[in-house]
């Protein structure tokens, strides 16, 4: 005698929040209510009230509130403790025999360290022990935050920053060519293994 399948049902409850025009549900809504917090928070003063304006070209939430800068005393504190703080670290790397000179940031050591990202993302240079890694998108970014620099601070830089500048573009320009035409490039069959057969 055959035995008779027990078939087990399932139900199915949409969780999602949203529906797919971005409205809230209503029945989600009602189902889960968020907590209410303890205590309300502070209502800012009209005065001090940051503007309400829409989030930026990704699109997002168009309540986004964007704080006020800092007062030019508070930046002015900060700067100076920031300069303190610097001064206690130099000592520091004095103490330890390097000069201070060594670590002191420049126009042109910025642009190599976007130059050395970017040759790191496009699998071009590797860490120490680490395994070459490509991110051709980021390796993009880096160029064109490159070429950006380029095209804001034409005129203000010096002879040796310039060259400098166009020289890294060159170069990142030709090897993001190079590899993103390896990459398309379907695999080449290599030499036949096995026997023929005979």
């Amino acid at each position: 005698m055959a035995e008779k399948k027990h078939e087990e049902s399932f139900t199915v409850t949409d969780r999602r929040l949203f529906t797919s025009d971005g409205e809230l549900r209503q029945d989600v809504a009602e189902e889960e209510q968020p907590a209410k917090p303890t205590k309300p928070a502070p209502v800012p003063s009209p005065s001090n009230a940051a503007p309400q304006t829409p989030a930026g070209p990704t699109g997002g939430d168009k309540s986004t509130v964007i704080p006020p800068p800092p007062s030019a005393s508070e930046q002015q504190a900060q700067a100076d403790a920031y300069r303190k703080s610097s001064k206690e670290l130099d000592s520091q790397v004095e103490l330890n025999g390097h000069s201070v000179k060594d670590f002191e940031m420049t126009f042109e050591r910025f642009l190599a360290s976007l130059y050395m990202t970017a040759m790191l993302q496009l699998g071009l240079m590797r860490e120490q022990g680490a395994q070459p890694q490509v991110d051709i998108i980021g390796a993009r970014q880096t160029i064109d935050t490159l070429s950006l620099i380029a095209e804001k601070t034409k005129g203000n830089l010096t002879a040796a920053e310039e060259n400098f500048l166009q020289n890294s573009l060159y170069e990142l320009r030709m090897a993001y060519v190079e590899v993103t035409n390896m990459l398309a490039r379907p695999p080449q069959p290599g030499p036949a293994t096995g026997t023929s057969g005979r």
